[in-house]
């Protein structure tokens, strides 16, 4: 009998450990936390276990749907005061960043941009930059990046 009830206690243990890890597995798709973007086409941030991948985001003031004015540093220091956001509603930090895809509208802007971007990525996660035509709003800049919440 001991036998048996010891079996069943590791039976369930195991089936506590499997629930849990696809518990932890599950792809969750964030909506934004902000009102005006409720109906986005596009989650702000998409969590699978303890990635977060977050959307692009560019030099938009959210609280006035405005582009900010002054160029590429003021856009990038933007940008990354939305990407803060967004970390913050999950409880996450810039540090917490691992990986950055930066899209310039030009090269030319590299070394302003960079000035900026090296004042709040001091971890230096890996990232990429190049240039594109086209981007949302007229935008100098849009950053997306993948974060990682320690286990």
């Amino acid at each position: 009998m001991k036998i048996m009830q010891r079996l069943c206690v590791i039976i369930a243990f195991f089936i506590g450990i499997f629930a849990w890890s696809q518990e932890m597995n599950q792809i969750v798709f964030h909506p934004s936390h902000e009102p005006l973007k409720a109906n986005a086409p596009f989650s702000d941030v998409v969590e699978y276990g303890n990635m977060y991948f977050l959307a692009g985001q560019i030099g938009m003031d959210h609280s006035t749907r405005t582009m900010v004015e002054g160029g590429i540093k003021a856009e990038t220091k933007q940008v990354i005061m939305n990407i803060k956001d967004v970390l913050a509603q999950r409880g996450l930090t810039l540090d917490h960043v691992v990986k950055c895809m930066v899209i310039l509208s030009t090269m030319e802007d590299f070394q302003a941009f960079n000035e900026v971007y090296s004042q709040y990525f001091t971890k230096k996660p890996a990232r990429t930059t190049f240039a594109a035509s086209g981007l949302a709003r007229n935008a100098a800049i849009e950053i997306e990046v993948i974060a990682i919440r320690p286990e």
